[in-house]
């Protein structure tokens, strides 16, 4: 009888036991979905990258694309959370700009650190906000701006772009920030162009980021456009110290006009494939 009672009593037991696991699995199941990932983001100079790359791999369409299909998907992936169109600022200008940025990073030309992009549309007349500040690292725009063109690059829109010391033009093309300093035009930051043929005589020809009192909304109703500088992008005076601080030290700047003859060895695919860490297609 104890015998029999005993094991009458272990099958409640294990029975109890049972029903107790399957009310408990939901809940504990719950809470392993909800807990977060231990530790942070690991932040390096491709931490945007690595963020689109990963929203780009959620999407079960475009496992199957081609390397530049998916480029091209991580591109506007990363350009619709910035709300770039929604600022004023087109896909096929961001798309050169990032292409640009991913070559100069993957080449060494940029600080690590330093994941700004700064882009400059020249098919915009200086009447409107033609600059833009993008923070790859936290994938937003932190400066939409006025910026002014080249004296002899043209009245209220630049169709006229020069590398040659004293023609007062703009300078098209991918630069490299250099560093802040105090000049004529107050706090100042020095430009390296590394375009071939386009902007390389920029630092000869002092072309810099400065602030100037003919770059402002003020200016624009009395004259119907911004006043020029000798080449130089000049920002708004309540706004240019702010934005040398953030772009200062590596970080790359475009000037952007279409069908004005522009062409660059940064705008390379491949290399920006390789930065993005997706394979270049093959060629049989």
């Amino acid at each position: 009888m104890k015998k029999h009672h005993s094991s009458v009593v272990n099958r409640q037991r294990t029975s109890r036991r049972r029903r107790f696991v399957r009310r408990a699995l939901p809940f504990i199941t719950s809470l392993f979905l909800a807990t977060p990932l231990a530790g942070p983001l690991l932040q390096s100079s491709a931490h945007v990258l690595t963020l689109t790359t990963m929203a780009a791999a959620k999407a079960p369409a475009t496992a199957a694309l081609t390397p530049l299909a998916r480029f091209d998907v991580t591109l506007r992936q990363t350009y619709d959370r910035l709300g770039a169109a929604q600022q004023g600022l087109r896909f096929e200008v961001f798309q050169k700009a990032m292409t640009g940025y991913l070559n100069l990073r993957e080449t060494g030309h940029l600080a690590t650190q330093q994941q700004h992009l700064t882009v400059v549309d020249f098919d915009l007349p200086s009447t409107e906000k033609r600059l833009w500040v993008l923070d790859l690292a936290h994938t937003k725009i932190v400066f939409h701006t006025l910026v002014a063109h080249g004296h002899n690059s043209g009245e209220n829109a630049a169709n006229q772009f020069s590398n040659t010391d004293q023609s007062n033009m703009s300078s098209l093309g991918f630069y490299v920030t250099g560093q802040e300093y105090e000049g004529k035009h107050g706090h100042s930051l020095r430009l390296q162009g590394v375009d071939d043929g386009f902007n390389t005589n920029a630092f000869a020809r002092s072309i810099v980021m400065h602030g100037a009192d003919y770059v402002s909304e003020d200016f624009i109703k009395q004259n119907g456009r911004l006043g020029r500088s000798l080449g130089c992008p000049a920002l708004p005076l309540d706004q240019y110290s702010q934005i040398i601080d953030a772009v200062r030290g590596g970080s790359c700047l475009f000037l952007s006009k279409s069908n004005a003859g522009y062409n660059s060895r940064f705008l390379n695919q491949n290399i920006a494939l390789a930065a993005l860490a997706l394979k270049p297609p093959t060629h049989s």
